[in-house]
């Protein structure tokens, strides 16, 4: 029995194309994979621990090889939590919408919770950066307004899916299923027919996920 993590970083739920295509992926790969648990991480229904205050203390007392106070540990266990439900999966689903180009600021703070020395990701002087998330297959699903995949011309634009596979291949990930839900800001006709194929992109990855 695997555990697929499904992170969805959309506030829009019903009107969102990111979850959209995400429900589909979920359906097809329950379907395909009975013997597996998905466990949903909605974004915007958790609370993430703020650097701030002994939080960042800590981060820095970790930095710097030293011990933390007991309050120190105990601000930092709830940065751990988040990181052990993320560490702990097999699998990982992402789905989200491009905001300005880039990623959602509930996304971009959940990665800066996870991304931490000693659980994702090493340094050493003679290995450098050594990501510790290896081995694990990562399917990521992109809404965008506008068209900025591969032949658009405004690939450069595209800060949303280039910052998110850096990342996450520097803790370690590298097999990566990509699907792109765009332009979404066309007439309904188009969108259904952008939608569709979507859709069944979703549920070709799902079933060999």
């Amino acid at each position: 029995m695997a555990r697929l993590l499904y992170i969805e970083s959309s506030p829009r739920k019903e009107r969102s194309a990111s979850i959209e295509a995400a429900r589909t992926f979920i359906s097809e790969y329950e379907r395909t994979h009975p013997e597996d648990v998905v466990e949903i991480l909605d974004l915007w229904a958790t609370h993430l621990p703020e650097f701030d205050g002994h939080v960042i203390d800590s981060k820095y007392v970790i930095l710097h090889g030293l011990e933390h106070t007991e309050e120190q540990r105990r601000a930092w266990k709830a940065v751990e939590d988040v990181i052990a439900q993320f560490t702990g999966a097999d699998k990982y689903l992402l789905s989200l919408p491009m905001w300005n180009f880039g990623i959602p600021y509930k996304l971009k703070h959940y990665l800066d919770v996870i991304v931490q020395p000693g659980y994702t990701f090493s340094f050493s002087p003679e290995e450098g950066y050594k990501g510790l998330m290896t081995g694990k297959p990562i399917a990521t699903i992109y809404a965008r307004g506008g068209a900025y995949g591969s032949g658009t011309g405004a690939e450069s634009y595209d800060l949303q899916k280039a910052y998110l596979e850096h990342i996450l291949t520097f803790i370690g990930f590298s097999d990566f299923q990509t699907i792109l839900v765009e332009p979404t800001l066309v007439s309904p006709e188009a969108k259904e027919k952008i939608m569709e194929a979507a859709s069944e992109q979703a549920k070709a990855v799902a079933a060999g996920f």
